[in-house]
């Protein structure tokens, strides 16, 4: 039996060929997929590696909400500790850390790198005149004062900077011109995924970043001899337990590798569930493939059984000859895979986004990538095996093809009524829960994409019946194709159903889309009133000198920060937001449910206007009282003088700033909202950038702005999932193909007649793209139809945290995705209709 199905495998290898390449794409997309994940997590757990290769213990403030009473983050490490822990027997050095962001600006003013990788921090010198974290590049000197930096030499031969030029950086939105006094080599992982890093001397780095002899952490090298783990047991004996904590670098390190491989993981997972996609609509394929080649050969199964092989024996051949498929597939997909990975591997080297590394190619990988291949495509072959060890051999001998009885017909469709049914009904309860309808949506959706599946033979008649008219203005060929599209009404089902469901995502994720960016625009105009929206591009604190330099705008009339700050209000953490109360009402609209803001810029009167769901929680209406902890621990009085509906840019207790001002240690904004004499326009935007000083680390946004910010966010994702997706609609298209292919092989007598009694070549032609074009737009109809209603569904759950979210059905592309539809069947039919062009009419009539 074994050498009877390597055989059939060879004597049909043409006809498999569509299954192979099937398979082989989503053999290689996951095997890719494991390639370059494992590359890019390898690369950066190497580079979190050295980033602690001078840490053998890190002492950081204590991650506790609750520090002498006090709310918010815990107070900074002391330059006295620092002392302290650098005299311990078991230290050979002790460095103080400081970082945050910082922008650099190259030779055409723009921010170097991405906004959230630009970083800064300090240049610790040692008794010798070095940091051994950053070995400056020879001819350069470590910065001294406010006006000299060094710069990694990676970000310095990106821009063509060198030693002596000026620079243009900003911290915190005031834009400042250092010199580059020298360049430094770095394992730092961000730089080496495109960032940027600038050093300062520490008390340049303290003044921009902290305070003065204040420290974000402090990094101790241990003396020889000392193991990490004594060191650690000195230096925790001298920490202040309430406001510091200690840990060894290898645990750091380890965190780090833990939470890069959890990132990683997360990043594998959704790639794998795409690839899982496309080996699902490729399970159809396989289907049908050897479900057309059992009917194909079913005297020769026939004859198998009359000279003794049992029903086990013919399924085992039908599984067997599924086992070579898949194994020369995933064979051949593992090795295109690696190819894969080592490409995505290059191309994000090239543009910088990951660390550079070897490529890694695990056992599991292989493994894993054979298994899918063998197993994705024995288990779609096992019921067509199924199905042909149940002929028998007298009916097949007499080529009696047995067709599926009304019974069989009946309980199919009732299987698939009642799951799509439930489907239905799991998919419309979840819109009604709140919080928690994903679960039952997910579960809903998918009873209702197999429900719709099993139901697609018994609708296929219908909606092609519908499509009679135009195909009867194609004459006999039109009227053939229609009839071949319905005469197997399973296999019309399972070849629409491939494209079917890469169009239901496709059309879902393009609603959800529409619909998110259409709420994200009634946001912006219906909680704005402000002409532009300042901040730092990596959303950042601001300089209050941001506000001063915009207020000596002639184009400014009114503007207010918004000021964060934490607090703690009867025990719980609140966020404060102070605001300019006397303005703010002309530059915010909100939705008030009691009060307004009138009166809260009366200072002195310590008035706020809370959120309604803050209101709710601690049960506050207008005119409550309550009391303040603010984040210097001082407590005072405040008045509650309107409630408004939060929204995705207003929510908290808000505030007059002179009334928050005195409890910040650190004043700083989030962004100011800026009202301007013309409105927004070119013209204006300038004025404003120029008064910033042309500042790249800054962002200066009107509300069309925003909503294009976000726009192309959306786009970017949408983009990348369509990209994804395509692996899955390859497919479908290769089932097509494959479908009509063995379909003209299958008809090649019945073409052999239609030739003999008249249809041309080109219109035997016709026939067979008609007919892939009806069974490709039956497919996008289904998938479009599905894809709008999971869209609206998943939007119902959406609404729920997007107050402004409403339904968008973007006609255009559902327009276009039903042209692709049918671009798709026309493209697939091509090289069948030339086959059964071309057959030979007289060898074709006497085939069998």
């Amino acid at each position: 039996m074994f050498r009877t199905a390597v055989r059939n495998v060879l004597a049909h290898k043409a006809r498999l060929l569509m299954t192979v390449l099937a398979v082989m794409l989503g053999v290689s997309f996951v095997s890719g997929t494991l390639v370059f994940t494992s590359t890019v997590s390898d690369a950066m757990q190497t580079g979190a590696r050295k980033d602690y290769a001078h840490v053998d213990v890190a002492v950081q403030p204590h991650t506790s909400d609750d520090t002498k009473g006090k709310p918010g983050a815990p107070p900074r490490l002391s330059q006295a500790l620092l002392d302290r822990v650098a005299q311990l027997p078991g230290a050979a050095r002790a460095t103080g850390t400081v970082s945050g962001f910082t922008g650099i600006a190259d030779k055409d003013g723009k921010l170097i790198g991405s906004s959230f990788s630009a970083k800064g921090g300090n240049y610790a010198q040692g008794p010798d005149g070095k940091d051994v974290r950053y070995p400056l590049v020879a001819g350069g000197v470590a910065p001294r004062g406010p006006g000299q930096v060094a710069l990694d030499s990676k970000t310095a031969g990106r821009a063509g900077y060198k030693v002596g030029d000026t620079v243009r950086i900003s911290v915190d939105g005031t834009v400042r011109e250092v010199t580059v006094t020298s360049l430094f080599g770095t394992d730092d992982g961000g730089v080496s995924a495109g960032g940027s890093l600038v050093l300062f001397d520490t008390a340049t780095a303290q003044k921009l970043f902290t305070a003065p002899g204040e420290y974000d952490e402090i990094h101790v090298e241990a003396a020889p001899g000392t193991s990490q783990a004594a060191l650690l047991s000195a230096v925790e004996k001298i920490l202040p337990k309430d406001t510091a904590e200690a840990r060894t670098g290898r645990a750091l390190a380890d965190e780090e590798a833990a939470r890069i491989v959890e990132n990683s993981n997360g990043m594998t997972t959704s790639l794998l569930i795409f690839a899982g996609i496309a080996l699902f609509v490729g399970i159809f394929i396989i289907a049908n493939t050897f479900t057309m080649l059992v009917a194909q050969r079913t005297k020769e199964l026939a004859l198998m059984r009359a000279v003794g092989a049992s029903r086990r024996q013919v399924t085992r051949s039908v599984l067997i000859e599924a086992f070579v498929v898949g194994a020369v597939a995933g064979v051949v997909g593992m090795v295109v895979g690696i190819g894969v990975g080592a490409g995505l591997r290059a191309l994000t080297a090239s543009l910088g986004t990951v660390p550079d590394g070897p490529l890694v190619v695990s056992p599991s990988t292989v493994v894993i990538a054979l298994a899918v291949g063998v197993v994705v495509t024995m288990l779609a072959a096992w019921l067509p095996g199924r199905r042909a060890a149940k002929i028998p051999p007298v009916a097949a001998m007499s080529s009696v093809h047995a067709a599926p009885t009304t019974k069989s017909l009946v309980v199919r469709n009732t299987i698939g009524a009642v799951l799509a049914g439930a489907g239905v009904a799991a998919v419309l309860f979840a819109t009604t829960m709140k919080g928690d309808g994903k679960l039952p949506m997910g579960m809903g959706a998918a009873l209702l994409l197999v429900g719709v599946f099993v139901l697609t033979p018994l609708l296929s008649r219908p909606l092609v019946a519908a499509a009679a008219p135009v195909l009867r203005a194609f004459g006999i060929s039109g009227r053939l194709a229609r009839q071949n599209a319905v005469r197997n009404p399973r296999r019309t089902a399972a070849t629409a159903s491939a494209l079917m469901i890469g169009l239901t995502l496709i059309t879902g994720l393009t609603v959800i889309a529409s619909s998110v960016q259409k709420g994200v625009d009634k946001m912006a105009s219906d909680s704005i009133k402000a002409d532009y929206v300042v901040n730092m591009v990596d959303y950042g604190p601001l300089s209050p000198d941001v506000e001063k330099k915009l207020a000596a705008d002639p184009q400014v009339t009114s503007l207010s920060p918004l000021r964060n700050s934490p607090s703690r209000v009867d025990g719980k953490a609140e966020r404060l937001v102070g605001v300019d109360g006397r303005v703010i009402g002309s530059l915010a609209d909100l939705d008030f449910r009691q009060g307004s803001f009138a009166g809260l810029g009366d200072r002195g009167a310590h008035r706020a206007v809370v959120d309604a769901d803050t209101a709710e929680r601690h049960g506050w209406r207008l005119g409550s009282a309550f009391t303040v902890t603010y984040e210097d621990g001082r407590r005072g009085p405040l008045t509650v003088s309107g409630v408004y509906e939060p929204t995705d840019m207003f929510r908290g207790i808000l505030l007059e700033t002179a009334t928050l001002a005195p409890h910040q240690k650190r004043i700083t904004d989030t962004q100011v909202m800026v009202k301007t004499k013309d409105g927004p326009s070119e013209a204006t935007k300038k004025s404003l950038i120029g008064a910033l000083g042309k500042n790249p680390a800054i962002s200066v946004m009107d509300k069309k702005d925003v909503s294009n910010s976000i726009a192309q966010m959306i786009t970017l994702l949408l983009n990348m999932l369509y990209g994804l997706l395509a692996m899955a609609v390859i497919v479908a298209v290769l089932g097509v193909i494959n479908t009509l292919a063995m379909s003209v092989f299958e008809r090649q007598q019945e073409i052999g007649m239609l030739r003999a009694i008249g249809l041309d070549r080109s219109g035997v032609k016709r026939m067979v793209r008609l007919e892939s074009l009806t069974i490709s737009l039956f497919g996008g109809v289904l998938g479009i139809g599905l894809g709008i209603f999971f869209g609206w569904a998943a939007g119902e759950l959406i609404a729920q945290t997007i107050g402004t979210y409403e339904l968008v059905l973007p006609w255009d592309r559902i327009g276009l995705f039903l042209l692709m539809a049918a671009v798709v069947g026309v493209l697939a039919a091509v090289w069948p209709a030339r086959r059964a062009a071309r057959l030979n009419m007289l060898a074709a009539i006497k085939a069998e």
